[in-house]
């Protein structure tokens, strides 16, 4: 406890010291578990297991990855961190399509005071500036509380509705040609296509388990949580896991924090909308042409 005292006592000095010039940065490790997909992919005889091995590698390459959070006392930038591509990781096409529709790799802005958020965003070769206000998390307090690295850290929930343009909501759909008949079952996989997008279902909200610390108190977090009194160094929210692994408090080297600008300008709503109506074109299309048919000819107008 006096520890605790003893640090948050030197933050706050911290910031009052130096609250105009005052920046911090915390790395973050993002893990998303594929194990349902995974399954589900066994499952499939049409594909066969050297395909198998390698979505399974671009799956891996797609949903675990590292972010940087850069903020200050009123805003915040989180970006994935820049690596070098290996040729072929992403697992072909396909992979590359789904990392399209979990919005590329853009700039995540966020401003507390003003309660708003700019991110770019590519989908299907098209850039997007999606503006619009902060989601008000209602946040329940909880007195759990656990370390990570050095920090004290306390724990919250939340009930949110689930983003329908981000590819983590999906999951794979319960199969009612289980609980038939095994001739009714033959009769199924025989009429049944190769579809993905028919495999899948959005969750229609998630309930997300937040550690914040007070030890460090600015109103930030990674994407777009915020609201509690404290960085958020970890968030769950049942299929994604986005961990701090380090924090540093005015680091030597100090980034600009502001909105990204280019791309086409939307709100979260529409951008929404224009996702989930190419989503259901492709599924069209591949429904009608079959696998491998038309994967070229969806284009953002």
């Amino acid at each position: 406890m006096k520890n605790l005292l003893f640090n948050f006592a030197a933050v706050l000095t911290l910031f009052s010291a130096g609250a105009q010039n005052f920046q911090g940065l915390a790395i973050y490790e993002s893990k998303t578990s594929t194990a349902d997909f995974q399954a589900r992919m066994g499952e499939n005889k049409e594909i066969s297991p050297e395909v198998q091995k390698r979505i399974q590698e671009g799956m891996k390459s797609m949903f675990e990855k590292t972010f940087i959070l850069n903020f200050d006392q009123t805003a915040s930038i989180y970006k994935e961190e820049e690596k070098l591509e290996t040729p072929g990781q992403n697992g072909g096409f396909s992979m590359k399509m789904a990392s399209s529709f979990m919005g590329g790799g853009g700039t995540y802005y966020k401003n507390v005071k003003d309660k708003m958020y700019t991110v770019d965003k590519e989908f299907l070769g098209k850039e997007f500036l999606v503006t619009d206000s902060l989601p008000m998390l209602n946040w329940k307090m909880e007195s759990e509380t656990k370390k990570i690295g050095e920090y004290t850290c306390y724990k919250a929930t939340a009930v949110v509705p689930a983003s329908k343009s981000d590819f983590r909501n999906f999951r794979p759909k319960s199969r009612a040609e289980d609980k038939k008949p095994e001739s009714d079952k033959a009769a199924a996989d025989a009429a049944k296509k190769t579809n993905f997008m028919d495999d899948v279902e959005l969750a229609k909200e998630v309930t997300v388990t937040a550690w914040y610390t007070p030890e460090i108190p600015v109103n930030q977090g990674p994407e777009n949580y915020w609201g509690l009194p404290g960085l958020i160094l970890e968030v769950n929210d049942g299929r994604t896991v986005m961990l701090c692994s380090k924090v540093v408090l005015n680091p030597k080297d100090k980034v600009a924090i502001k909105a990204p600008s280019k791309g086409q300008k939307i709100g979260q709503k529409e951008y929404d909308e224009t996702v989930m109506k190419k989503m259901e074109e492709m599924r069209e299309m591949r429904g009608q042409g079959g696998p491998g048919q038309n994967r070229t000819m969806i284009r953002m107008n």
